[in-house]
């Protein structure tokens, strides 16, 4: 019999009956809340008229770099919106949902670990990141690592354009704010279609060296198996709302450069530590290539090293803050800045002969972004 100690470590996956049923009939009727959310603003049309989209800004990242600390330390700025816990599962029609929530009794959110077990805690009205159930509705094949998963300045989808950002201005003006944030791991291979639709966005492009983020995704991927083995309503939750990054059905990105093989063949054998290093290397590698080729892109990006950002605080968030173009800054700088630190609570186990192969195949890019070596030294 499992202790009751055991059954906790795993209650963040339990979904409720409330969130699961709403969440099926959303995902099983894309089309019917595509429609309703544009008979939405039609109808709000006037409330809109006046709210622009001015240099919103993108958070994304390889899961377990500090794509979440980042989210909300700049979600606290008075001048951003983004999307909150108690957002889904009705995303497509913000107002009528905020509509909704405003007439409904509220109890007090309390804040409780996240289902990652990281010590990050979130309430309902904590960000989170939930784009992803808007793209799959609008493009196929996002989250097939059989085919290239990447967005660029060719990518041209009219519908998704006007739908998103008609999507956009409706949260602004529901939160009454000035400024998108949006936490979205899978807009890495998006970042040039983003800018040709905001030619002034912002992205935070956090990164982590390998080993570090490789021992963390290896912990969390063994997590996640467990809690929705336990609980299978998670793994159909995780699949509503595109979280393929770690658990049961598990889906790399890919970019194109014919590694996905590679990655998938490791992963089927056992090697998780040198499938997540070749991943790792590939994600990377196209990032370097396009920062590269593209000016304006990498003018538009921030790249924030984890190690920089648990290390040196408040210096980094200030100039995460500056890039984002957020004023008055200061005093969320030195609030965050306080409550950071490097993660203690799992170390990296890995064998010599799995540090090694995580080095020879993840060191070279990292370098790129000026890690001596696999381990960040």
């Amino acid at each position: 019999m499992r202790s009751a100690a055991t059954e906790d470590r795993y209650a963040g996956f339990r979904v409720t009956p409330w969130v699961h049923h709403c969440g099926r009939f959303v995902a099983r009727h894309r089309d019917f809340w595509i429609r309703l959310g544009e008979g939405e603003t039609r109808l709000r049309a006037d409330d809109i008229a006046e709210t622009t989209i001015d240099r919103p800004i993108f958070v994304s990242g390889l899961a377990r770099s500090g794509t979440t600390i980042l989210l909300e330390v700049l979600a606290r700025h008075r001048d951003v919106a983004s999307h909150r816990y108690k957002d889904y599962p009705f995303l497509f029609t913000p107002f009528l949902w905020n509509r909704f929530l405003k007439y409904m009794p509220q109890k007090r959110g309390v804040a409780v670990e996240r289902s990652h077990a990281d010590g990050i805690a979130v309430s309902p009205d904590s960000p989170e990141a939930f784009e992803e159930v808007l793209w799959m509705a609008f493009f196929e094949g996002l989250h097939d690592p059989a085919v290239r998963n990447v967005l660029d300045a060719a990518t041209d989808n009219p519908a998704f354009e006007r739908f998103y950002g008609d999507h956009i201005r409706k949260l602004l003006t529901v939160r009454s704010r000035a400024r998108y944030l949006a936490k979205a791991n899978y807009n890495v291979t998006r970042l040039e279609y983003l800018l040709k639709v905001f030619p002034d966005a912002r992205f935070v492009l956090p990164l982590r060296a390998p080993v570090g983020q490789i021992a963390s995704l290896v912990k969390q991927h063994r997590l996640f198996c467990e809690g929705e083995r336990r609980h299978p309503r998670a793994l159909d939750h995780m699949r509503r709302i595109g979280h393929f990054e770690f658990g049961l059905d598990r889906r790399p990105v890919n970019v194109g450069d014919g590694a996905m093989d590679q990655v998938l063949a490791a992963w089927d054998r056992g090697a998780e530590a040198e499938g997540w290093a070749i991943y790792w290397a590939s994600l990377h590698g196209y990032l370097a290539d396009r920062l590269a080729a593209n000016p304006a892109l990498a003018a538009a990006v921030k790249v924030v090293r984890f190690e920089d950002l648990c290390n040196s605080p408040f210096e980094v968030l200030g100039e995460v803050c500056a890039h984002c173009r957020l004023p008055d800054s200061a005093h969320l700088v030195a609030e965050a800045a306080e409550l950071m630190r490097m993660p203690s609570y799992y170390r990296p186990d890995f064998t010599e002969a799995e540090l090694a192969r995580i080095d020879t195949l993840a060191a070279p890019v990292a370098r790129r972004f000026g890690y001596a070596d696999a381990v960040g030294l």
